[in-house]
Parts: C-alpha cells; sequence; structure tokens
C-alpha cells in the first residue's frame, strides 16, 4: 500500500516519516518531490581504462553551477539528493519525475529501492535515531543536457511493508554526499 501526501505528512508529523528539509509545496498526492544536489561525481579513468569491481575506482566532483551544466551521453554521473526522505517503518522508494525522464535522463540505473529503517542508528537508549542520508543519483542521459542546480529531480514514495521488520544496517546507512560504488568492500569482506 502507498503513502498518500497527506499520510505522508502525518507519519512526518508523529516521526515515522523522516524528510529533510522539508518543502509542503513538493509534497503530491502520494510522494514527495527531492532536489538535486550541485556536487556531481565521475569516474576517473585513463581512455580505456574499465571499471573494477573489486577496488575504489577514482572519481573526480564537478559543481553544477547556477548557470547550469551540461550533461554529456556516455558518462555516469554521480549525484545525491539535498533531502533525507526515509522511514523506519515504511519502504521508501525512488523514481524519477515524468517531466525529468521527458528530456531522456535517467536519474537511476537499480537504486530506486530503499530499505526500512535505511539512515537510523540506536542511541545511547536504543531509541532509533535518524542520521539524515541523501539518496544516491545514477544519472545518464541520451543527449546532451544542460541541468541545474536544486532542481527538483525526482519522487520518493513510502510503501507499508509486511511482516517482521528489519533495518538496513549497510555501507550507504550516513551518506550527505554523491558517492561511488563501495561494491570493492564485499571482496575485501570475503577474504
Amino acid at each position: 500500500m502507498v503513502l498518500t501526501g497527506p499520510e505522508i505528512f502525518r507519519q512526518i508529523e508523529m516521526g515515522v516519516v523522516h524528510i529533510a528539509p522539508f518543502h509542503r509545496a513538493h509534497l503530491g498526492p502520494n510522494s514527495y518531490d527531492v532536489t538535486l544536489n550541485p556536487r556531481l561525481l565521475v569516474y576517473d579513468l585513463a581512455p580505456g581504462e574499465p571499471l573494477d569491481m573489486k577496488r575504489d575506482n577514482p572519481v573526480r566532483a564537478l559543481d553544477i553551477p547556477e548557470e547550469g551544466l551540461v550533461l554529456e551521453p556516455g558518462t555516469l554521473y554521480i549525484g545525491c539528493t539535498n533531502e533525507t526522505a526515509t522511514s523506519r517503518a515504511f519502504v521508501p522508494m525512488f523514481e524519477g519525475r515524468s517531466s525529468i525522464g521527458r528530456l531522456g535522463i535517467n536519474t537511476h540505473i537499480t537504486a530506486g529501492f530503499g530499505d526500512v529503517g535505511w539512515g537510523y542508528v540506536p542511541d545511547e537508549k536504543g531509541d532509533l535515531i535518524c542520521q539524515y542520508p541523501t539518496w544516491t543519483l545514477e544519472i545518464e542521459v541520451v543527449h546532451p543536457i544542460k541541468v541545474y542546480p536544486n532542481v527538483r529531480i525526482g519522487q520518493v514514495y513510502f510503501i507499508r511493508p509486511e511482516g517482521e521488520l528489519a533495518f538496513y544496517k549497510g555501507k550507504y546507512s550516513s551518506q550527505k554526499a554523491p558517492q561511488a560504488s563501495q561494491l570493492y568492500k564485499d571482496f575485501v569482506a570475503k577474504s
């Protein structure tokens, strides 16, 4: 079951859903619009050099200026939202806005699925405290396109889970900036 906009707002007031910063104008009928952080990462490889799953691949940062930045096809841009949009009781999901998709911008390749409790850690009393993580965006474009900082890039919606809750405790729990793949840590853990 997907939460409606009014129910998302009610859950925010109860402290069950965390969206910050929150702007009432971004709340839709059944989702909340999130905005593009001005910092992007791109992998910094020599021509013809492949990415390697088993290593921490080098990246370089790009900042989107107020006058915009042209994104090019064939490049993966790793970005993030300005907002936290998570919950300790509902599954948060991310989708690109249709207006963004109609311009040929893909906002995520595989990371549209959130986890219950993503970004929450227990305090000294065992109460769950939100660490306010941001959503990762894996951006690719069909045509060269100029993008701008803080534009509404996607939407988060919330689904009611069935069954016992198990909270996310992975490597992306507290990200507050674009973060490249940390898959290499999975290989290190197996050693």
